[in-house]
């Protein structure tokens, strides 16, 4: 009987397909991911699985021995660490992660720690695949010529990452297998943007191996069909793997394709190829049990994290190549630019991972193991404490210090001076590390100047607590919070604004316009957009358009 001990993070566009999977092969424990109201939509499917937005949570439960992450590519390298960290094994979906600093690093971390680390290089476990991969290793090609791979459709479009890293992982994963495990001696890479301005639609890359092996990977999602095809020449025969034919011809074999007329001039010889019979499995889920039996038996994968950093390193010159032009890239030169913002007189230690759009400022000092999201600002003379998880958009004012303990969601405000805790009983003869309660600072919430918040509570999305308050206890959503202790006078929307009730129990932001409604005592939602739903771009439009509404009004 398999144990149920495997959280996944990211139940989305592909993450579904994990979670199936796993549930089916009976270790799926928990699902994560911050996204609630697409969380609800799995709890008739799986109602014996827990589900949660915490990673925290995820991390800290010792009945969870394995993480799958399927979360956005610019996550994977915070969860994946901080899941080895917490002696998780780990299942990483494609790519490994976008920096290849970051990738060694994670590596060096699972294999100090005798952990499990795997990528999602899915193509690996197609029996078709392992076939062509067994008749090259045989010779039944002879020597290999070239390898070709298209991987084209209509969708599905990333705003993010482009067609390079989003199709071509899988590709240069099954060709570095297919030439030995041997890095490109040079790459070519050239793309193409046309629906968003430096996100590549459509990518060709070249590859020149030893021996002059070449391969061409053409991938894209601007395509009238869906062409899913890899081709390998050699001196004996052509193979072609077509994953859009039914299964019994996705694999084909070109024998003696060529005869030589008096020893020197080729005359193709074109004919019918033999299709090769392979037992029909879903590859996802033979990759999710392979990942079972390396943590069972705990044996390397074969997708491991040393294999993660070769395709990343293709990769990473493919992208190269496409910044300058198309030119040839022989090595890596240069890191990714990290994109964040630390001021010279600020201290971010080493192991401390900061989002892109992040800007720390004078004399703030960022611990190790700390997570901080994009785009938040940090003020002067912050801290922010060893294990800390900070959300997207968050900001900080001057000395704030945030201790272990305090997780914070996106788009919270924290004001001047405001104070957490994370021991309700402090003493400074007695050790109490290992007792530290959580604070968890919810979705949107406001902090004011100087207000205190005493450690194991939570704070409610949107809610609104008052300069100076002092909040002792749990705070719900929307609540505004003055006093000391802390007690609620009203409700808040959104955008900041004292919610009054009509006749009719319907509270109006005078702002926005969003309606809101105490649904039950002590419980108010929106009626309009969902408490985890990002604001329409028309309500972020600032203080003019607050002035016409309020002029309508009047």
């Amino acid at each position: 009987m398999p144990e149920k001990d495997l959280a996944l993070i990211g139940i989305g566009y592909w993450g579904k397909n994990l979670a199936r999977n796993f549930y089916s092969l009976g270790v799926l424990h928990t699902i994560c991911d911050t996204n609630r109201q697409l969380l609800s939509k799995y709890e008739d499917m799986y109602p014996d699985v827990k589900k949660t937005d915490s990673v925290q949570e995820v991390l800290a439960n010792p009945e969870i021995k394995k993480v799958a992450i399927a979360a956005p590519a610019a996550e994977h390298y915070r969860l994946a660490k901080a899941s080895l960290e917490a002696g998780k094994d780990v299942f990483v979906e494609k790519p490994l992660c976008l920096d290849l600093e970051e990738a060694e690093e994670l590596v060096e971390i699972a294999e100090k720690n005798l952990l499990i680390l795997m990528v999602g290089h899915l193509l690996h476990y197609h029996p078709c695949v392992e076939k062509m991969k067994e008749m090259v290793g045989k010779g039944e090609l002879g020597k290999i010529y070239y390898i070709v791979s298209n991987r084209l459709n209509l969708g599905k479009i990333r705003q993010e990452e482009n067609a390079l890293w989003s199709f071509a992982p899988h590709d240069i994963s099954i060709i570095l297998s297919l030439v030995g495990n041997e890095l490109p001696k040079e790459v070519w890479c050239m793309g193409g943007a046309y629906l968003k301005t430096d996100v590549a639609d459509t990518t060709l890359t070249f590859l020149r191996f030893s021996g002059d092996v070449r391969s061409h990977i053409y991938v894209s999602w601007l395509n009238p069909f869906k062409e899913q095809k890899l081709t390998v020449v050699g001196s004996h025969g052509m193979l072609v793997f077509d994953d859009t034919v039914p299964w019994d011809k996705k694999l084909i074999l070109y024998k003696d394709y060529l005869q030589w007329k008096n020893g020197y001039v080729p005359i193709p010889i074109k004919g019918n190829g033999k299709y090769i019979p392979v037992p029909e499995e879903e590859p996802l889920k033979r990759e999710c049990e392979h990942f079972l039996l390396c943590c069972r038996e705990r044996k390397k994968p074969i997708t491991d994290g040393r294999e993660g950093i070769r395709v990343l390193t293709v990769l990473k010159m493919a992208q190269e190549s496409i910044e300058n032009g198309g030119k040839s890239v022989s090595h890596v030169t240069k890191p990714i630019k990290r994109n964040y913002f630390v001021h010279p007189t600020a201290v971010v230690d080493k192991g401390a991972i900061i989002g892109e759009g992040t800007k720390i400022w004078h004399f703030s000092h960022i611990m190790k193991d700390s997570v901080i999201g994009k785009n938040c600002n940090i003020g002067q003379n912050v801290f922010i404490g060893d294990g800390v998880f900070i959300g997207n958009n968050v900001k900080i004012q001057n000395n704030v210090s945030v201790y272990k303990g305090v997780e914070i969601e996106d788009d919270v405000f924290l004001g001047p001076s405001c104070v957490f805790t994370n021991i309700s009983n402090p003493r400074s003869q007695v050790v109490r590390r290992h007792l530290y309660e959580k604070t968890v600072i919810r979705r949107g919430a406001t902090i004011g100047a100087n207000a205190t918040i005493v450690c194991g509570i939570t704070i409610g999305r949107y809610a609104f607590i008052a300069a100076g308050a002092v909040v002792t206890k749990d705070v719900p959503d929307y609540a505004l919070m003055m006093g000391n202790p802390a007690r609620r006078v009203g409700w808040m929307s959104r955008h900041g604004h004292r919610l009054i009730p009509r006749d009719d129990g319907i509270m109006v932001c005078p702002e926005s316009g969003l309606r809101y409604k105490e649904v039950k005592p002590g419980v108010v939602r929106c009626l309009d957009i969902g408490e985890d739903e990002p604001l329409p771009a028309e309500l972020s439009t600032g203080k003019a358009a607050y002035r016409q509404i309020k002029n309508q009004l009047s």
